[in-house]
Formats: structure tokens, sequence, C-alpha cells
């Protein structure tokens, strides 16, 4: 019988720290639970879809109140976790020194194109365990966004949909929207 490798959140640092991983330069990979997860590359939907995100998330009121991250880290070591969610927002803090922990997580979005129930399935339950309030799953197969909301027990209570002619609100700003036909239309 095989087993997979399991690695530790602190073994994975320290592996990246030693260079273990430079001739993987061109392979996008995330430590999930424990295992190491190539991630598929993005299309240009994919692509777009973060740009506009980005864009919108450069907004003047956030950009003083949020640090935004494109593609970067999400420190979950307790879940021995490292994901590269497409988009978050994060607390107004240094990381020069280490990656945002979840409990700094204001907003995390993930584009889902070929990884859609992986996202709304195993990386819901790692972001619901690991307390981020508000996770949002871009669908671009199906042209709307998954809302989930209220952690617990490594579930979300809540989960909505936004379709056509929706506006979704974070929590932490709920004067400000997105327009689901602005980020999603053809």
């Amino acid at each position: 019988m095989s087993v997979a490798l399991r690695i530790t959140f602190e073994e994975y640092s320290q592996m990246i720290a030693d260079g273990a991983f430079d001739a993987l330069r061109n392979r996008r990979i995330e430590l999930i639970n424990g295992e190491l997860r190539e991630m598929t590359p993005p299309g240009p939907d994919h692509s777009g879809t973060v740009t506009r995100l980005t864009n919108w998330s450069a907004e003047p009121v956030f950009k003083k109140a949020v640090q935004v991250r494109v593609q970067d880290v999400l420190a979950i070591p307790e879940l021995d976790s490292a994901p590269q969610p497409d988009l978050a927002w994060v607390t107004m803090r240094d990381f020069r020194d280490r990656h945002p922990l979840s409990h700094e997580v204001i907003l995390l979005i993930e584009v889902a194109d070929s990884s859609l129930d992986f996202d709304c399935g195993e990386k819901a339950e790692l972001y619901a365990t690991a307390g981020i309030k508000d996770y949002w799953v871009v669908s671009l197969p199906e042209r709307l966004i998954h809302v989930f909301r209220q952690p617990q027990d490594g579930t979300y209570l809540e989960h909505t949909t936004a379709k056509f002619g929706d506006e979704i609100r974070p929590l932490a700003f709920p004067q400000y929207s997105l327009s689901v036909s602005g980020l999603l239309g053809l």
C-alpha cells in the first residue's frame, strides 16, 4: 500500500527557504492539509477576472483600509496549509517577515474555472475551519459568484449565490458593492 507523503506547514516553509522548489518555478503549487497540490495554470478568462477584481479592490477607500494580495500565500499553519487564493484582502501590516494568517483576512476570493468543485468543497471547508468570515468563489462556468459566510465547525452556515443583475457587498464594507454583471459580463 502506498501513502502520500504528508508535510507540515513548518516543513514546507523550511523547504522553500532551502530552495527545494527552485526547479519548479514554472509550476504553481500550494500546501493543502499537509499535501502538495499542483494548481491549474490560469486561462484568459480566469486572468481577466482576477484583473477586474484587483481593479475593483483598488478603489480609494479599500486602499487605505486593506492590503490587497493577488495569488499570494495565506498561512494556515494549524491546518498544515498554505493556499494561494486569487485575491485576499488582509489587514494593513508589513508582511515582510511572514505571510498573512487567517485571522487577518477580511475577504478571500477564488476564481474557479476547472477548480469549482475543489474551491466550493475542500477549500471552503479549509477556509471555514480557519475561520475566514467572507469567502467568495467566482464561478466562470456558471457565470455567478458563490458567497460563503458564517464559518462554524469546518463548514459555512450561509452559502448564497449572486448572478447577473445582482450586487454583492463585502461584510467589512457593506457600503460598497461589486456588480456580478460588471465582473462577469460578456
